[in-house]
């Protein structure tokens, strides 16, 4: 199945599921743990034992993605905000770079049918629950940091179940189509540590 799915993506990568989560009531408790992570002002670094990995992470995931975000620096800030919101909220960034992928095709401005916005196409509503009305879900920094924050949410609702958690973060929930794409992302496109041919590539200097 994720053999399919990611044949779907190479023909289609532009191809944006417009997820829309659905509106569930939060307990106060989770809703202040939700909060607390949406308010972080931290600046965004790369989360490594020691710079030389950061770098070969980047270095790996900056090729990959030069395609769909042809400015360098534009990629660097998006790579490194992408690892620190995911890294922050327990997820893998890989996992995270699947969704955006198979989310909005790394479009900024990203919407959907239903209103989702951004990379990690985001509902408004959850800016009214637990952040500020008027934040900017197109903001880079702020879409993440929402995106990650609702899908560690989900994970921990169905303890640890990517294909559950990744549905209901499309709204989906249930339904193999979203989460086979993500899946087949996550374990092809996104795989990290990078392949032998892209070592020697990176080594070769491009």
């Amino acid at each position: 199945m994720w053999k399919l799915a990611g044949i779907f993506l190479l023909l289609f990568p532009a191809f944006a599921q417009a997820g829309a989560q659905i509106y569930e009531p939060l307990s106060a408790s989770i809703k202040a743990v939700m909060q607390r992570a949406v308010s972080d002002r931290a600046v965004p670094r790369l989360a490594f034992s020691s710079e030389s990995e950061g770098k070969a992470w980047l270095t790996t995931m900056t090729k990959r993605l030069e395609k769909r975000i042809p400015s360098q620096k534009e990629r660097d800030d998006f790579l490194t905000t992408v690892h620190y919101e995911a890294v922050r909220a327990g997820l893998d960034p890989q996992l995270v770079l699947s969704v955006i992928q198979v989310e909005s095709g790394f479009k900024k401005y990203a919407v959907s049918i239903a209103g989702a916005r951004g990379y990690m196409q985001v509902m408004p509503f959850w800016a009214r629950e637990i952040g500020v009305s008027d934040h900017n879900l197109f903001h880079l920094r702020t879409n993440l940091r929402y995106g990650c924050t609702i899908l560690r949410h989900y994970l921990d609702i169905e303890k640890g179940s990517y294909f559950r958690a990744l549905g209901r973060y499309n709204g989906s929930l249930g339904q193999a189509g979203y989460p086979d794409l993500v899946m087949s992302a996550w374990h092809s496109t996104w795989a990290y540590p990078p392949t032998t041919a892209e070592v020697a590539t990176v080594g070769q200097g491009g």
